[in-house]
C-alpha cells in the first residue's frame, strides 16, 4: 500500500508539471532527498524515478518554463569549477570503480545546486523549495522524533523510514539537517505565504521544531549536541528579549530530559577527551594521515582516496571494576577509515584546490547573506520585509552545517548544495529587486555626496601639478 501510495503521489506530480514546469524541480527535491525508491519496494524501486525527475526538472525549465529574471551568480560559477575539478581528480582516481560510483550522485548534486537558482525567481518559488525541503526532511525528522519519544532512540538503532544509514537517513547527518532547518522553520512561522502563519501552522512548525531538537538525542550524535549549542548562540544575536529567549530555551533543554536516555549522557561524555572513544581517536588519526597525503598529493587523489590509508595508534583500555580499575594500552591497526570531516575529504579527495574553492563557495555564502540582512533589515515597505529574515535563516542553517562537517564526510550532500542554491538565488533576487526599483531620495543625496567629495579630490591633485 506504501509503494502504491508513493507511486501515485510521484506521477501525480509528474502530470501536474506538465501545466507548471517548477513542479518537477519540487519533485526532485523531494525524491532526493526522502529516496522513496527505497522505502517502497516494487513499483517504486524498479523505475528510476530519480532520474526521470532530475531530466524533467532540466527539460522543463529549458523548454517551458518562464526564464525572466534568471541570474548566473558568481558562486554558480565557483561550483562549476568545482563540478569540473571533481571530473577532473574522478579521471585520475586512485580508486578508478570507487571513485565512479560517488561521481555518479555527486556529479548531480553540484549540477543540481547550479540549475536550482535559475528557477527562482519569484517569492513564491522560493517558498515552494524551501517548504519542499522542509516538509520532506521533516517526515524523516517526524519518524524519528516519535521514535525517540517512546523510547526508541539510540546510537545506531534509531531505524527511520529504511534500515539505511547513508545519505539523510545516516544519524549524524539526519542530526545536522534537523538543527540546521529550525531557522527556515521559524521563518515560515512570520514570513510564509504559502500557509498563512496562523496558529495550526505554528502549532505544527513548534512541534516539528521540538522534534528536530530530539533527532541528536535519538541518534546519539555528539555532533549534534554542538549543533544546538551553535543555534542557541547564533540565535541570541538577533532576539529582542535575550533573557525570556534564554529562559525559554533552558525551559525547552528541561522539557527534552525525559526523552534522554543513559547512553546518551554516557556518549556524550567522549567529547570532553577523544582519547576514551575509539571512534573519534580514529578519526584523529585519519586527519593525521590525510595531512600527509595532501602534502604528498596536492591535486587530491580522486573520491574514496581514503582507502588507502592505514595506521597504528594506541588506545586506553579499563580493566577491572569498582576500586580495582587499572588503565592499560592496547596498540590498534586500521585501514581504509573514512575521513569522518567534509574539510578533509574534500583535501584527500580534489587536494588544495578543491580545498580552496569548498570553502570559498561556503564563505562567500555567508558573506552574501549577511549583506542581504544589513541591506534590508529595515525596509517596511510591502513586499521587503521577507528579505533580510530569510537570508538569515539560511546563513544560520549554513553555519550549523559547516560545523556539522567537521566531524562528518558531507562535503557533496545534495540536501546542503540545495540550500547553497536557494543562497544564489537569493543573492540574484535581491541584487535584480534593488537595480529595479527607483533610487531614493537618500540614495540620490549619498550619491552626490560621494560624487563631489570625488570630484574635490580630483581638482586638488591637479592643483598639487
Amino acid at each position: 500500500m506504501i509503494d502504491l501510495a508513493l507511486f501515485l503521489f510521484i506521477v501525480g506530480l509528474l502530470v501536474l508539471g506538465l501545466r507548471r514546469p517548477f513542479v518537477w524541480v519540487l519533485l526532485y527535491i523531494y525524491i532526493d532527498t526522502l529516496i522513496p525508491q527505497d522505502i517502497g519496494y516494487r513499483l517504486v524501486a524498479a523505475l528510476p524515478v530519480s532520474l526521470i525527475a532530475f531530466c524533467a526538472a532540466f527539460g522543463g525549465w529549458l523548454l517551458i518554463d518562464n526564464k525572466k529574471g534568471a541570474r548566473f551568480a558568481f558562486r554558480q560559477w565557483l561550483l562549476v569549477a568545482l563540478l569540473a575539478y571533481c571530473a577532473f581528480t574522478t579521471m585520475h582516481a586512485d580508486f578508478p570503480l570507487n571513485a565512479m560510483a560517488k561521481w555518479d550522485w555527486v556529479w548531480k548534486a553540484l549540477l543540481f545546486a547550479i540549475f536550482v537558482p535559475l528557477t527562482l525567481t519569484t517569492r513564491l518559488r522560493f517558498e515552494a523549495v524551501l517548504l519542499t525541503m522542509v516538509l520532506t526532511a521533516g517526515a524523516i525528522i517526524i519518524d524519528g522524533g516519535i521514535k525517540t519519544a517512546t523510547g526508541g532512540g539510540g546510537y545506531g538503532v534509531l531505524y527511520l523510514f529504511v534500515n539505511d544509514n547513508t545519505g539523510m537517513y545516516e544519524s549524524s547527518t539526519i542530526a545536522t539537517v534537523a538543527i540546521a532547518l529550525i531557522p527556515t522553520i521559524l521563518w515560515f512561522t512570520k514570513h510564509g505565504t504559502i500557509f498563512k502563519p496562523d496558529w495550526r501552522v505554528k502549532t505544527f512548525a513548534f512541534a516539528l521544531i521540538f522534534a528536530c531538537l530530539l533527532m541528536p538525542i535519538g541518534t546519539e550524535a555528539r555532533t549534534g549536541l554542538l549543533c544546538i549549542a551553535l543555534l542557541g548562540v547564533l540565535m541570541l544575536r538577533d532576539a529582542k528579549r535575550r533573557f525570556v529567549y534564554i529562559f525559554a530555551a533552558g525551559l525547552l533543554g528541561v522539557a527534552a530530559l525525559p526523552f534522554v536516555p543513559q547512553s546518551y549522557w554516557a556518549r556524550m561524555g567522549t567529547i570532553e577527551d577523544h582519547n576514551q572513544d575509539q571512534s573519534a581517536s580514529t578519526r584523529v588519526a585519519v586527519w593525521q594521515w590525510t595531512l600527509q597525503y595532501a602534502n604528498q598529493h596536492p591535486l587530491g587523489g580522486g573520491f574514496d582516496a581514503y582507502r588507502s590509508n592505514s595506521f597504528t595508534y594506541k588506545m586506553p583500555e579499563q580493566e577491572g571494576s569498582g576500586n580495582t580499575v587499572a588503565i592499560t594500552t592496547k596498540q590498534v591497526t586500521d585501514k581504509a577509515r573514512a575521513y569522518h570531516s567534509a574539510v578533509f575529504e574534500m583535501l584527500g579527495e580534489q587536494g588544495y584546490p578543491g580545498l580552496i574553492l569548498w570553502l570559498w563557495i561556503h564563505a562567500l555564502g555567508l558573506w552574501q547573506m549577511e549583506r542581504i540582512r544589513r541591506r534590508w533589515k529595515g525596509r517596511t515597505a510591502e513586499g521587503e520585509t521577507w528579505q533580510a529574515p530569510l537570508a538569515v535563516a539560511l546563513q544560520f542553517g549554513q553555519a550549523i552545517y559547516l560545523l556539522g562537517s567537521l566531524f562528518q564526510g558531507i562535503a557533496y550532500q545534495p540536501f546542503i548544495l540545495t540550500l547553497v542554491g536557494v543562497q544564489c538565488a537569493l543573492w540574484s533576487y535581491c541584487k535584480r529587486t534593488d537595480s529595479q526599483k527607483p533610487m531614493s531620495l537618500r540614495e540620490m543625496q549619498r550619491q552626490r555626496r560621494e560624487r563631489a567629495a570625488s570630484h574635490a579630490v580630483t581638482a586638488g591633485a591637479g592643483a598639487l601639478r
